[in-house]
């Protein structure tokens, strides 16, 4: 059956899943409405309640239930879970539902002063009692844990029990065994055992697992990463097991499942959340620096015209997300014929191919500027690896594993392995920069980070 075939088969609801939307969300939104209704009527007794209009109440409970789930969909509430192993959701919807009231707060207090400056009679714009907020905050975060918990009692019972393969050395195996025998976990069934790493996704087809135990560490040279792509793209979850010694290395959110420590592996680093909210700091700061970068932009391509002459632009197949090429554009700081012999090759510390009235431009990274327009429409990130090119890449990809995931966002003007390493320095290492980078990414993180390369560009250190 075709993809699109597929895809018109499954239900509305499946479909709108698919495309990231999540039953859960609804459930979210009307319960911190219901909370803010409830807690009015708790204080003040039924509408109309004091100061404000009862639509002026209205349109503020509407906001301030957009602004809590905006917030518990970039913190990663609605990302998909695996069934099995119970998460923190309380602790994770604490925070978060901490951070959406502040916001709502602060909210508040600029309407309130923009209403005071313009003379309003109401003194603010979005009424909404401080003590009502506190209360809509804590339980706010219980009512998301609730709502996990109903909705994955009405998945095992549209679904079942998630049917779990569990795969490793015969040890390993065992010991699964014998923590199963003791434990008898009755929230999911086991529907087979693997002992060869190579036929798990085919075993997985067969006993239409929903999810993997993997109790060998071991495994992952063989699975990583296509066969746990494989299993992704299938429906499958893939818990790895860790011990004590991988523990030690700082891995958080684990997992209990029959009395056994896993952890959730995943096809990619960085969820959709992220990624959406990676997006929208990129937009906000191409509008916020606009003046600037414009006119460094008109700067150095006039001096290029003096210097380097025509043609201004070089253009350059690079690959970025998800492995996909595109035309790269960037001020031509070598010569026409650079390539000419050799063809593509990385660039060295004092390479002879610069054009000397160039150096400058290419010490301060200033013939990246152009790659500002590649940001705007999307193909580029302010922040992330940088896009390289697909000759190069299909070299490291076959020496380097994991290099593929560097992929995984929009290819960056500038990024960590920029700021710590130089264009000389190994693949490999910029690679566990990059690596790093899509593991920790905050916004916190992309602004230290242009931050640091504004002081690589001072010091001109490439």
């Amino acid at each position: 059956m075709s993809e699109p075939s597929r895809r018109r088969r499954l239900p509305l609801l499946g479909r709108l899943n698919a495309r990231g939307f999540r039953l859960v969300m609804l459930l979210d939104a009307l319960a911190v409405l219901l909370l803010a209704i409830v807690t009015m009527v708790w204080r003040f007794g039924d509408p109309p309640w004091p100061t404000y209009s009862l639509g002026a109440y209205a349109f503020s409970f509407s906001v301030s239930t957009l602004i809590f789930v905006v917030v518990f969909y970039f913190g990663g509430l609605y990302e998909r879970e695996p069934r099995l192993g119970g998460d923190r959701v309380l602790a994770r919807a604490a925070r978060l539902s901490l951070a959406a009231g502040s916001g709502v707060a602060l909210l508040n207090l600029a309407l309130t002063g923009f209403a005071q400056q313009r003379g309003s009679l109401l003194g603010r714009a979005l009424p909404f009692p401080i003590l009502n907020l506190v209360w809509v905050i804590v339980l706010a975060a219980v009512a998301v844990a609730i709502n996990r918990a109903v909705v994955h009692a009405l998945r095992t019972r549209r679904e079942g029990p998630p049917r779990v393969l569990v795969a490793g050395d015969q040890s390993d195996l065992e010991l699964a065994r014998r923590h199963l025998e003791v434990v008898g976990d009755d929230d999911f069934v086991v529907v087979g055992e693997v002992d060869d790493p190579l036929t798990v996704v085919e075993a997985a087809r067969e006993h239409r697992a929903t999810d993997v135990l993997l109790m060998t560490g071991a495994w992952l040279e063989d699975w990583y990463p296509r066969t746990i792509g494989r299993l992704d793209r299938g429906g499958v979850t893939i818990l790895l097991r860790v011990t004590g010694r991988e523990t030690l290395f700082g891995l958080d959110r684990l997992r209990e499942v029959a009395g056994l420590p896993f952890v959730l592996l995943l096809p990619q680093t960085m969820p959709s959340s992220q990624r959406h909210s990676k997006r929208i700091l990129d937009i906000v700061l191409l509008v916020a620096t606009f003046p600037v970068w414009a006119l460094l932009l008109g700067g150095v391509a006039l001096y290029q015209l003096v210097a380097a002459g025509r043609p201004l632009l070089y253009r350059q197949t690079r690959v970025g997300v998800g492995g996909e090429t595109f035309e790269m554009r960037k001020f031509r700081t070598m010569r026409v014929d650079a390539e000419a012999v050799g063809g593509a090759q990385l660039s060295t510390a004092g390479d002879p191919r610069v054009i000397p009235a160039c150096r400058w431009v290419r010490a301060t990274r200033a013939d990246e500027l152009p790659q500002i327009l590649h940001i705007i429409t999307g193909r580029m990130s302010v922040v992330g690896p940088r896009p390289e090119r697909p000759e190069l890449t299909v070299g490291f990809e076959k020496e380097i594993a994991g290099y593929t995931r560097r992929h995984e966002v929009p290819p960056g003007l500038t990024g960590l392995a920029q700021i710590h390493g130089r264009y000389h320095t190994d693949a490999e290492y910029k690679l566990g920069y990059d690596l790093q980078y899509l593991v920790n990414w905050s916004p916190v993180l992309d602004l230290e980070i242009i931050a640091r390369t504004i002081w690589v560009i001072v010091t001109r250190r490439v």
